[in-house]
């Protein structure tokens, strides 16, 4: 019997982690919940595939029932992994990706202190602003606003088991599926059978 993985993938607004935990669940086979966001969805984002965008209301309403594995307010948004998904995944054996902010990424490592956590760097501050600035999607305010949160989030570097710097997408990736595959050899995920 084997235990599946949970992922906790993190990173600064614009480094690839979308990119990345798309191939994860493409080619890995990792089931992955789509996250609920009180933010309004950017060009081309829809409901139920990108986030499941919703009200401040209802947010604080699943929070208090205790609907999420995580929650964390990011740019004066509220954030949060639905927690049914998660489960139901692993109980079928399959691994489970959370794509989510480094203050999320620390609470789910503080409940299932097993999850496998990797943290993505940009090569630098100039690249990240560049990333951001490319996607066309974002104010003035809002990118100095990320930059300004990126350089926090860095701080939770230490926290993490594995760190990928995201210079090349592909190396990154191959960084990537590495981690996976030693991690799904690992002694911790075998469970013995029981007669």
């Amino acid at each position: 019997m084997k235990k599946p993985m949970m992922l906790v993938l993190s990173g600064p607004s614009g480094v690839g982690k979308g990119t990345l935990g798309k191939r994860l669940i493409e080619e890995e086979g990792f089931g992955f919940s789509v996250s609920c966001t009180t933010r309004g969805p950017r060009p081309g984002e829809k409901h139920g595939v990108d986030y499941l965008f919703i009200t401040r209301e209802e947010f604080l309403s699943r929070r208090a029932a205790n609907g999420f594995l995580e929650t964390a307010t990011v740019h004066d948004e509220f954030y949060g992994t639905p927690r049914e998904p998660a489960e139901r995944a692993m109980a079928e054996g399959r691994d489970f990706l959370l794509d989510i902010d480094p203050q999320g990424g620390v609470q789910v490592m503080e409940s299932v202190p097993e999850a496998v956590s990797v943290f993505l760097l940009p090569p630098s501050w100039a690249a990240l602003e560049a990333r951001l600035r490319g996607r066309g999607t974002e104010t003035e305010e809002k990118i100095q606003k990320r930059l300004h949160n990126a350089r926090q989030e860095v701080k939770y570097l230490p926290r993490y088991d594995y760190c990928i710097v995201n210079d090349d997408l592909d190396e990154a990736w191959r960084e990537l599926r590495g981690i996976v595959r030693a991690e799904r050899l690992s002694t911790k995920r075998f469970l013995p059978e029981l007669d």
